[in-house]
């Protein structure tokens, strides 16, 4: 079973930035696609970003590219989402998820949740 801890959620004006963490309880050599998902109110659950924690191609939704970025800290089993220019639609509940595959993950089917953190986005 894997957990997964997400923090440095909150409140931000548009065009501002946050940095989203979310923290795995992977074991040595597990090598675990981690990515972060968002729903916003009366919206579908969305994938944003995934990649491998040992690194590679990062999986980038359109609607964020160019403003969201992911990265990894293997050697501590985190990862981050850093987002810039925020925008209103960009408000939502946001999820770390983990799998073993990212293409899975990415279509929505992780084998793990995290419990999520807040991101709010006003004028």
């Amino acid at each position: 079973h894997v957990q997964l801890v997400e923090s440095g959620g909150g409140s931000v004006q548009t065009g501002g930035s946050l940095r989203l963490s979310c923290a795995a309880s992977l074991n040595p050599g597990d090598t675990y696609c981690l990515g972060w998902f968002r729903q916003a109110p009366g919206k579908e659950r969305e994938p944003v970003t995934a990649n491998y924690i040992t690194g590679g191609s990062t999986y980038v939704n359109d609607v964020v590219k160019g403003r969201f970025a992911q990265s990894q800290d293997s050697a501590n089993n985190t990862i981050y989402l850093r987002m810039n220019s925020l925008k209103l639609e960009d408000t939502a509940m946001y999820y770390c998820a983990a799998g073993p595959g990212c293409p899975t993950l990415w279509r929505g089917r992780p084998d793990y949740w995290g419990q999520g953190t807040q991101v709010t986005v006003s004028s």
